[in-house]
């Protein structure tokens, strides 16, 4: 008998039912995916966490060197300030989805250590600028270095976790976002304690540690991060095995019922469509809002608690900054967890958001420092409690790797733009109030509401289509498409 070719073998296999009683009753089953879960999250999570706390950290650490004197001794203005900030967010969103879209062929474990060991030797940089024209280039080059990390951290956790147990995933190193506001003020405070060493200033040695920390932490990835279930070392035979199957499970199914494999072929075809898919531009402008307004929270809110003007000193502003994070980063955690149990994605934020939407509003107009202060913890808890639900959204709802690949880049570059919002929201005249800036946040916030409304009524009328028919034309594709294939609300 003629053997078959590897080809021949490999699209037989992705044609194969996926019998998971063949590992076990049901009890057996639940046993062996707590054991997979638990693997995996103790092997990625926290390294994808140590990697966007470094990232966070390398990003909004010039808000920490600001205020203890970064303008002054390399003797920029306040808008030339803005306008390397500015620098960083165009050159971050035009590296997203060409990044996403190589990180397949360049292999995830080597990609994303990568571009943490670039952005953090380009931080390290930062510490030795002398001019305005030095901190715009590097701002730049660090910029295209940070870019494709967390949408390639989207797209690598979902080719390990099903849909369902994504938005607890990525809440949990979303949490390192939250808690780097945390780690950053202390760490910033301790930082500038060393000045002047070496003829260096304070702020100088915030961006030279904390790079090399972002150099290390990005070697130690390369050794922690499998570059899929496949290479798992630390899983046994049957744990990958059982993975891979898992992961079919979310699969649409061929009119025979088969479940298929997603087709691994670069498409352009893939991409267009991608690019045309309804629910990125809903879900981006609402990501857009909301990364208005973290990024203005995270670059200024060690400007708005110093203008509030209960802190002694720039050293008190940077431990005043630290405890609305460490409480939003414990409820992130809770919402994502209440997000993957009950499956739902926007209709989560459509609770969360106008919980920093009241804190936006009453900041705006209340004059009482103290009552400020409390509402940063609205603020802060309202937007980073939506962002893993928001994150997780596209990739759900996108099958297909290459169209997955892009809905997640494009959905971030877009809302990237909101950096730019952020860099000239809060001007030194605005102080010590910021009611201009506080206003277009709640303005943004409010439209952010809308957008995730409008995109539940989208995937909603879609999955009402699918039930009735209109999409049976793309029965048995590997994709979105196919009536198989349920949106999540």
């Amino acid at each position: 008998m003629e053997s078959k070719s590897r080809a021949e073998e490999l699209d037989e296999a992705k044609q194969t039912p996926v019998p998971l009683e063949r590992f076990g009753d049901v009890a057996h089953q639940e046993k062996l995916t707590r054991r997979l879960l638990m693997k995996l999250d103790l092997r990625i999570l926290p390294t994808l966490a140590l990697l966007f706390l470094c990232s966070f950290f390398d990003r909004t650490n010039v808000g920490n060197a600001k205020i203890i004197g970064l303008e002054d001794d390399i003797n920029i203005s306040d808008h030339e300030y803005d306008i390397g900030l500015t620098v960083f967010y165009l050159f971050y969103i035009c590296s997203e989805v060409p990044s996403n879209l190589v990180l397949k062929k360049a292999s995830p474990k080597i990609w994303l250590p990568f571009l943490t060991v670039a952005w953090g030797i380009i931080t390290m940089c930062l510490g030795f600028v002398r001019n305005y024209g030095g901190f715009v280039a590097v701002r730049a080059v660090l910029g295209i270095a940070e870019g494709g990390l967390l949408p390639g951290m989207v797209l690598y956790l979902s080719a390990f976790y099903r849909r369902g147990d994504l938005a607890l995933r990525i809440g949990l190193f979303y949490t390192a976002a939250s808690l780097s506001g945390a780690f950053g003020g202390l760490l910033a405070r301790g930082l500038a304690a060393i000045a002047p060493r070496g003829l260096a200033e304070g702020w100088r040695w915030i961006f030279i540690i904390e790079g090399l920390l972002t150099v290390v932490c990005g070697v130690l990835s390369y050794v922690l991060l499998p570059n899929s279930l496949e290479s798992s070392s630390f899983l046994t035979a049957e744990e990958r095995e059982f993975g891979r199957e898992r992961l079919l499970m979310d699969s649409p199914r061929t009119p025979d019922g088969f479940l298929v494999a997603e087709q691994e072929a670069f498409k352009w075809s893939e991409v267009r469509r991608g690019c045309l898919e309804p629910q990125v531009w809903l879900s981006a402008s609402a990501y857009f809002a909301i990364l208005s307004g973290l990024y203005s929270f995270g670059l200024f809110l060690p400007t708005i608690i110093e203008n509030l003007g209960f802190a002694g000193n720039a050293n008190d502003v940077q431990l005043w900054s630290v405890i609305p994070y460490a409480v939003a980063s414990v409820l992130t955690v809770v919402v994502a967890i209440v997000s993957d149990r009950l499956r739902l994605r926007g209709i989560i934020m459509l609770v969360t958001l106008p919980i920093a939407i009241i804190g936006y509003a009453a900041i705006a107009n209340i004059d009482s420092p103290l009552v400020q202060y409390g509402m940063t913890f609205l603020m802060a808890t309202g937007m980073y409690a939506s962002v893993p639900c928001i994150l997780v959204w596209m990739a759900n709802n996108s099958a297909g790797h290459y169209k997955r690949a892009t809905t997640s880049a494009l959905q971030l570059a877009i809302a990237n733009c909101g950096g730019f919002v952020a860099t000239f929201n809060y001007p030194t005249k605005d102080g010590p109030l910021f009611h201009r800036g506080h206003t277009i946040i709640l303005g943004l916030l409010v439209f952010a509401w809308f957008m995730i409304l409008f995109n539940v009524l989208y995937c909603s009328k879609v999955n009402r289509d699918k039930k009735k028919g209109k999409y049976d034309q793309y029965a048995g594709y590997n994709d979105d498409r196919n009536p198989e294939f349920i949106m999540v609300l």
